[in-house]
């Protein structure tokens, strides 16, 4: 799927990170995770922001499937990542996963070497998370089989060369879980430290629960509401995990530990605007 040269960028991106992430993104931002399988939780990489908002730009949401096509065919990054998301949702189009490889593939392929600054990054960024978790769950009736090192491979490159939050997050739980990667809790806290930190509410969900009930790290029980109640702001209606985690650690928390989360609430909104 990627070239021979994209392959080497991931090795050495790999060994970089081991001795690149900083101490002080696991300040005991690190969450636990829901209760089910990695591969099961999930979803084929939904729009990132930056990307969806480019998407917009350069790609009106009235165009039509054959200027998609035509577009796609011609190296549009965009256009060949909305045919994907159209495929892998069914979005005005007949559900295909094998399809929807395909076009994410066709992106890491040419643009695993763009700029994490180029306009296009983002979208480059998420079709590596989606090939990540087609790896993790492998596509039925398909030469796509299950295969967690290479899961692993797509979000770390994507986590490293990309900053991408989702695939940190990922990346996170498969050290979390030990899956396709050797179970290393701090490793795995760090990588969902920078998520967390970069306002992705999965990972603030996670890294919330397992500070708040000292789950593999220190107990930080106001540090771990803090992070649960962004993300239960954040969360979409079926993510019950992260409304439970949270009613279940306001509920347990003292007076104490309720108005030190407000204050770093605060601190940590005042910061988002400066």
């Amino acid at each position: 799927m990627w070239t021979s040269r994209s392959r080497v960028l991931v090795v050495l991106a790999l060994g970089a990170v081991c001795a690149s992430v900083p101490a002080s993104a696991f300040d005991g931002t690190v969450a636990g995770q829901p209760d089910s399988t990695t591969a099961a939780a999930l979803p084929v990489a939904a729009a990132p922001l930056t990307g969806g908002q480019a998407l917009k730009k350069a790609v009106p949401p009235s165009t039509s499937l054959t200027a998609l096509q035509y577009a796609a065919e011609g190296g549009h990054p965009i256009a060949q990542w909305r045919l994907g998301r159209m495929y892998a949702n069914g979005d005005g189009v007949t559900q295909d996963d094998q399809r929807a490889f395909e076009y994410f593939s066709r992106i890491a392929n040419a643009h695993a070497e763009d700029s994490p600054s180029a306009p296009q990054a983002a979208v480059v960024a998420n079709a590596f998370v989606a090939l990540g978790r087609y790896y993790l769950q492998g596509i039925p009736n398909s030469t796509i089989k299950r295969d967690a090192e290479r899961a692993r491979e797509m979000f770390s490159y994507a986590a490293s060369y990309f900053g991408d939050a989702d695939a940190q997050y990922d990346l996170a739980r498969l050290y979390l879980k030990g899956i396709g990667a050797p179970h290393d809790v701090k490793y795995g806290a760090r990588w969902l430290g920078l998520a967390a930190q970069k306002g992705q509410h999965e990972a603030q969900a996670m890294l919330g629960k397992m500070l708040f009930n000292g789950d593999q790290l220190p107990r930080q029980a106001a540090r771990g509401l803090m992070w649960l109640t962004l993300a239960r702001d954040a969360a979409q209606p079926d993510e019950t995990w992260i409304t439970e985690s949270y009613n279940k650690a306001i509920a347990k928390a003292s007076e104490d530990d309720r108005a030190m989360a407000l204050q770093m609430l605060e601190h940590w909104v005042q910061g988002r605007r400066d």
